[in-house]
């Protein structure tokens, strides 16, 4: 298993580690700043170095008993298990990732009901709500932003497997549960404002977010409305 260093710091941008395991098309490192695809956020992507070489990552994913993938392109030449390495994030595109995962934390603070499915992207985020109500896009938009011009605070803790379960109502996704079984869940908190299970690299405070706007709304169903954010970049 790696140490996960996004975990405790998401704003760490490289870190030295050691290959533990290197073969089709992927290196396993003992320790990584890479956030692995899950949760609707994308995998990271950036660069992992060593003395007599270099990989350029496209993609970071979980890989078979929880071992953390850095993907490289076909063809590419892959460390020697044992060999020290640099990696090294794309950190203009994490950090969106980061200010994207936070301002629909906002977003579900603002819109009450349970959520059904999501998607992270530097480009453009969306959740998906089980409601059946309209979506007032200037209200919604205007409501988020003041979240974000309060400057909340960002934090992240730890409760028990049984912590979580004494208190359902903290799980907002219908479609996915948090992980359990390893003892302990992490909880994203956001002032006053939300708090919930997440797993997912976040700013340390809502103004950070930046300019929000609510974009695109779509009706997927009775029961399903699809509310997708920009940020200006």
């Amino acid at each position: 298993m790696s140490e996960q260093l996004f975990r405790e710091d998401s704003y760490l941008r490289e870190c030295e580690a050691t290959v533990i395991a290197a073969g089709e098309g992927a290196i396993v490192l003992d320790r990584t700043v890479f956030y692995p695809m899950g949760g609707g956020q994308p995998g990271d992507t950036g660069r992992i170095s060593w003395e007599a070489g270099d990989a350029t990552i496209v993609d970071t994913r979980y890989g078979e008993d929880g071992a953390i993938c850095h993907l490289v392109a076909d063809g590419v030449a892959l460390p020697p298990v044992g060999t020290a390495v640099i990696a090294t994030l794309d950190w203009d595109r994490r950090y969106l990732h980061m200010r994207m995962h936070t301002a629909l934390h906002l977003l579900g603070s603002v819109l009450k009901y349970g959520v059904t499915g999501g998607n992270i992207s530097a480009d453009r985020s969306r959740l998906d709500f089980d409601m059946e109500d309209t979506v007032d896009k200037e209200q919604v938009t205007l409501n988020v932003q003041a979240l974000v011009d309060a400057n909340h605070p960002v934090t992240c803790r730890w409760i028990s497997d049984a912590e979580l379960e004494a208190q359902p109502e903290l799980v907002r996704t219908m479609s996915v549960q948090p992980p359990k079984g390893a003892g302990k869940v992490r909880l994203l908190e956001i002032g006053d404002v939300d708090l919930q299970p997440c797993g997912g690299t976040h700013l340390r405070s809502t103004g950070e977010v930046g300019r929000f706007k609510v974009g695109k709304v779509e009706k997927k169903g009775k029961r399903n409305r699809r509310v997708s954010i920009l940020l200006d970049q």
